[in-house]
């Protein structure tokens, strides 16, 4: 009876995922079929599978398809990217963006893209180094005989702040750069094209691949440090690996797109409610549903103003900011 359940239970969530894998191709193509020119979905479907040499099809094949695999790629590495934190540091508001991870790979962007602009394709390892960096010192700072989720909230917002000044004091003294560099900062896919998703995508593939690689042990350290660690697990080691893991992640998605919040906080806890606590679901769900997330979001940000283009990052803080309130709450 008992594996009766289990077998039962692992194939609704499979089903999960496929669903979610449905609505991922579903929102792609949404993204692909409106913009300025609106197209029937399927005519962009027999675009893509022919590709016939108009018009037409150059502006899907060369203008939206790239952009919205980027959108997706970004919205899958940092879903996953918030999942993974929120495991290691124990706590649900856990997210790239707040805890100051993506504004580590913001700053060290920033200095590329303003004092060394013929070096760019340096950003993403840079961005890396920034975000790892931010997370060691949020740990380190929030660390008092264990990990407590509010210090390690607390510890990410002054880390952030401080980090914040340092780009904003960049802005200030090279103001005749900042336009490019302002873009940047508040998180959109505008010009995205096939370099960049070309830059992002062995990061993800790379990124994905640890992190499935490594749910099991995200799994036992949920259990605790006292318990992982009496099952045989290197806490403090794997701790340390799969903050790296999120750091690469994290980074790479800043590097293509700025910093764009709130997607790890709220993609991990709907995937959460929907398929239980097991990372080996967990973590795919979410990747799946970032992409469907940013996608869409970036589907309506450039087509609710049209001709006007807003920021997807400004879509995803109206979205992100009450939610994140809520946790707060709760949590408290």
């Amino acid at each position: 009876m008992l594996s009766d359940k289990v077998a039962g239970r692992g194939i609704g969530r499979l089903s999960v995922l496929v669903l979610f894998l449905v609505l991922l191709i579903a929102s792609l193509i949404i993204s692909l079929a409106l913009g300025a020119v609106k197209m029937p979905l399927l005519d962009v479907i027999k675009i893509l599978w022919q590709h016939p040499a108009d018009s037409t099809s150059q502006i899907i094949w060369n203008i939206r398809l790239p952009r919205t695999l980027v959108g997706a790629l970004v919205g899958m590495n940092l879903a996953l990217a918030g999942a993974i934190l929120q495991a290691v540091m124990k706590t649900p508001l856990a997210d790239p963006h707040i805890i100051g991870v993506s504004s580590g790979a913001g700053l060290t962007g920033i200095l590329i893209l303003i004092l060394f602009p013929h070096y760019e394709y340096l950003i993403t390892p840079a961005a890396f180094v920034g975000a790892m960096g931010a997370a060691v010192v949020i740990y380190a700072m929030a660390w008092k005989g264990g990990i407590r989720p509010i210090r390690i909230v607390l510890a990410g917002v002054a880390v952030s702040a401080f980090l914040g000044a340092g780009i904003a004091g960049l802005l200030v003294f090279y103001s005749d750069r900042v336009h490019g560099a302002l873009l940047w900062m508040v998180g959109g896919l505008s010009a995205r094209s096939w370099p960049q998703f070309y830059t992002i995508l062995p990061y993800s593939i790379f990124g994905l691949g640890l992190a499935l690689f490594s749910a099991r042990k995200l799994n036992i350290l949920e259990l605790g440090d006292d318990v992982a660690g009496s099952l045989g697990l290197r806490v403090e080691q794997t701790r340390f690996f799969m903050t790296a893991v999120a750091a690469l992640l994290a980074a790479s998605a800043v590097s293509v797109a700025g910093v764009l919040g709130f997607v790890g906080l709220i993609v991990p806890h709907a995937v959460r409610l929907v398929i239980g606590a097991d990372y080996r679901y967990v973590l795919p769900g979410s990747a799946l549903l970032g992409g469907v997330v940013v996608a869409l979001s970036d589907t309506f940000a450039r087509t609710i103003l049209a001709p006007v283009e807003l920021p997807v990052g400004i879509i995803m803080a109206f979205l992100g900011a009450p939610f994140f309130l809520y946790l707060l709450r709760k949590e408290s």
